[in-house]
């Protein structure tokens, strides 16, 4: 190596080293958790509790304790927990995180009020995990795998269970409320409440039914400690057995001149600090745990590991690009939101026919739209770019969201490689599967 070269390395891991010092705050509490903020879709804002209020949220903002969640009129959201436990928030619905840490045996807690609107929790129970619900003035307490519907509102609030057996305490007693029956609250006396035998259909069922399987389908023979991000992984991504370095994961749609850090943002929380947030659907796990490398030949990839804690400055080993630029902690002095590139990543009301491009790596591809992810990688690599049909995300049963109408589910949703949707174009195989 050259003393021109070395000189530039050194560099790099002195840079790395000094971010993850200014890390170090985000580690400093060991009960300290957070959670996911996996999808966004529409309208959707959060209070990071930094005294900044309610902003725009986007896709991988770490949840801690005490952040709120809102949704607007065409807004919604998900939230991975540690195991791949899943919270989806409805239009029109506030969410606050009141406790997310570990009790003394190591147990996670977490405690979450729905302020109004309505949620779908799908709740899977592993490792004796407690789950706290509350809403009205009703509180479920969860050890146990669990799937069920809460809303809420000044005038009454319902409990439908589609899973698992699930007791409610309040000020009229407890209720068990059994699997396929509803219970309903009547807010302006006392909570009382009546049970039904039966759910009655809402159109947003379907959405919680196809994200489901979405995460069901992609999160099988995970083998790390965390569900969370996992499935995200399988579909925008794969991994590959590289002589000398192990297993290691890379996205699709990658091409030359991408890099890990090229997109996102800076986002501040009190008593961790600055935390970079991915741009990129999948950009979680990779960014929390494990390190990322150039590898010649193949471009940037992670090392899955370092699974003991999560980090706020992603770890980058090894030799990179001449032209990288690692990641730099904003001074700190402001809980301001920093973006980086083109920032954080909303998904959108997409048409059914788009361009996936070389370098785009997976953004603007909603969860599940495509089937074949991998067969479509191949073909960019070739092109440069195709131009593909594609099935809404986890379509809803009502029109009332707006372009999210009923459709096949995201497993029957083809690409198509018609004569006109594949324009030739020139990219370089390397940083791309082959």
């Amino acid at each position: 190596m050259s003393k021109q070269a070395l000189s530039r390395f050194s560099l790099v891991l002195l840079t790395a080293g000094l971010c993850a010092l200014a890390a170090l705050p985000a580690l400093a509490d060991s009960q300290a958790r957070i959670v996911r903020l996996s999808d966004v879709q529409g309208s959707v804002q959060i209070d990071k509790n930094s005294g900044a209020g309610f902003e725009n949220a986007f896709v991988n903002l770490p949840i801690t304790q005490g952040t709120q969640l809102q949704t607007r009129d065409r807004g919604r959201a998900e939230v991975e927990f540690e195991d791949g436990s899943t919270l989806r928030l409805a239009p029109n619905s506030t969410l606050e995180f009141i406790t997310l840490g570990l009790n003394d045996a190591g147990k996670r807690i977490s405690a979450i009020h729905l302020v109004e609107g309505m949620a779908y929790v799908n709740w899977l129970g592993k490792s004796g995990d407690e789950f706290t619900l509350s809403f009205s003035l009703e509180k479920i307490s969860l050890d146990h795998a669990a799937h069920f519907r809460v809303d809420t509102s000044a005038q009454a609030a319902n409990l439908a269970v589609f899973k698992g057996d699930i007791e409610v305490e309040g000020p009229a007693g407890k209720v068990a409320v059994e699997k396929k029956k509803t219970a309903t609250f009547d807010v302006a006396n006392n909570d009382k409440y009546a049970l039904a035998s039966n759910i009655e259909e809402e159109p947003l069922d379907s959405w919680d039914k196809e994200a489901i399987a979405y995460h069901d389908q992609y999160a099988k023979n995970n083998n790390t400690p965390y569900g969370y991000g996992y499935s995200d992984l399988n579909y925008y991504g794969a991994y590959t057995n590289v002589p000398g370095y192990g297993m290691m994961w890379q996205p699709y749609f990658t091409g030359i001149g991408w890099d890990p850090f090229m997109d996102g943002a800076w986002a501040w929380y009190p008593g961790f600090g600055y935390m970079f947030v991915s741009a990129y659907p999948w950009g979680w796990t990779p960014y929390m745990y494990g390190n990322w490398m150039f590898v010649p030949g193949f471009g940037w990839m992670w090392q899955p590991g370092y699974w003991g804690s999560f980090i706020g400055v992603p770890r980058v080993v090894g030799r990179p690009p001449v032209n990288f630029h690692p990641p730099i902690v904003p001074a700190t002095g402001s809980a301001k939101t920093v973006i980086v590139g083109r920032g954080g990543a909303v998904s959108t009301l997409a048409s059914s026919r788009f361009t996936v491009r070389a370098g785009s790596a997976g953004i603007g591809i909603p969860r599940g739209s495509i089937s074949n992810l991998g067969h479509l990688n191949r073909e960019v690599a070739k092109t440069g770019f195709v131009a593909v049909h594609s099935q809404p995300q986890f379509s809803a049963s009502s029109g009332r969201m707006g372009g999210f109408g009923g459709g096949r589910s995201y497993g029957a949703a083809p690409v198509s490689h018609s004569a006109g949707s594949i324009s030739t174009g020139h990219v370089s195989s390397g940083g791309v599967h082959r």
